[in-house]
């Protein structure tokens, strides 16, 4: 890892994760939605992608609309009431983000997410998959958490670590937390006239992660606070993402963030993202199958090429698209370990085919890779 610099971090991120709380989007005095700043968000999500940049939106919002349309006004509601105010309101979220991204010729497309998606494997495979494929087709992603369905025992509760799963899922070189403070205390700023703003967090030491306190309870429409805000830095960071916590309130946050115009505490990845997908991918205990390859596909991985349909030779296992598989030799010498872009069977069908004729043989369009080199370890 070179050493972290906030500046170049911020000019040289392209695939970006905002998330954005209740308090930013939702009028606490109207409970309705906060038009003039979402339009300059979505300038700013225009200017992103004109500067070749991707972006996911993590939105809270959902639970504070819908208590005003099911006239649930007092502090604290039910499970059952979140989850009915959830159902409510998230129409009117998504809505409203289209009507802010439309006029820029930005696709809106919406995506909820529970605890299951993102802690199981194959539920974080499928979601991965979906989000890389809006993001090839240029659209902005909005992410929320599915109220509506998850229990009590389940829920992040904030969209904070949501985001910091989103951010590791689709491999984020960024992630940017707008709130309603413009960084990290070592003491909360609220209650205490004496706190020192913190610039920089270049580890996420215990003393760090008690400055966090208690979450924030001060307003109604919003779960999470510092605590949570530092939970997520340090699920991001682990996964080579830096993040960036500032204050949102103000009209076009991101490009003044991005500009340099606006203060915030960065937090420093802890590694590259590339290096963290391979060693999740290297502590894979059961790999799910084996892929046997010919000498001329070995030769191509050890100069740092990727798998191809045509180099291998057999296909062992019973294994879905996106499994860890074992990459061996002829002899059943172990040479690496990757994620498979094919399940056994359509593996098993276009082994040692060369690519024009994938097509014909799945009867769909398919990649030639089998086996892409940034998921893949070799291990001999």
């Amino acid at each position: 890892m070179s050493r972290f610099n906030a500046n170049k971090t911020r000019k040289a991120a392209k695939r970006i994760v905002i998330k954005i709380g209740s308090s930013l989007l939702v009028s606490e005095q109207t409970g309705s939605i906060n038009q003039t700043w979402l339009h300059s968000l979505a300038e700013d999500i225009k200017w992103l992608s004109e500067t070749g940049r991707q972006t996911l939106i993590v939105s809270s919002g959902a639970i504070a609309l819908g208590r005003g349309r099911l006239g649930l006004n007092k502090s604290r509601l039910s499970l059952a009431e979140k989850q009915a105010a959830a159902s409510a309101g998230q129409a009117v979220l998504i809505q409203n983000y289209e009507n802010a991204l439309a006029p820029h010729a930005l696709t809106t497309a919406q995506a909820l997410l529970s605890l299951y998606d993102t802690e199981n494997r194959r539920g974080w495979l499928n979601a991965r998959a979906t989000l890389e494929t809006l993001l090839t087709l240029g659209a902005v992603p909005i992410i929320n958490e599915n109220d509506t369905v998850a229990t009590d025992e389940i829920r992040y509760g904030d969209n904070d670590r949501l985001a910091a799963r989103v951010a590791q899922m689709c491999s984020a070189d960024l992630l940017v937390l707008l709130s309603d403070i413009d960084g990290l205390y070592d003491k909360d700023p609220h209650t205490h006239k004496d706190a020192c703003f913190i610039a920089e967090v270049k580890t996420l030491s215990p003393e760090i992660m008690e400055m966090g306190g208690e979450a924030n309870q001060r307003r109604g429409t919003g779960s999470g606070g510092m605590a949570t805000k530092l939970q997520a830095a340090r699920i991001a960071t682990s996964a080579g993402c830096a993040l960036a916590i500032t204050k949102g309130e103000a009209q076009n946050p991101l490009k003044n963030l991005l500009d340099g115009d606006a203060r915030a505490t960065w937090f420093a990845p802890q590694t590259d993202v590339l290096t963290a997908r391979k060693r999740w991918i290297a502590g894979q205990i059961k790999p799910a199958g084996r892929l046997y390859i010919d000498s001329g596909a070995l030769v191509a991985l050890q100069n740092g090429k990727s798998l191809l349909a045509v180099g291998v030779q057999r296909v062992d296992g019973d294994f879905n698209k996106g499994d860890t598989v074992r990459i061996v030799t002829p002899e059943g010498i172990e040479i690496g370990l990757g994620l498979c872009a094919y399940g056994a069977q359509d593996a098993n069908l276009i082994k040692g085919i060369k690519s024009a004729d994938i097509e014909k043989t799945l009867g769909y369009t398919g990649d030639a890779i089998l086996v892409h080199r940034d998921n893949m370890v070799i291990t001999s």
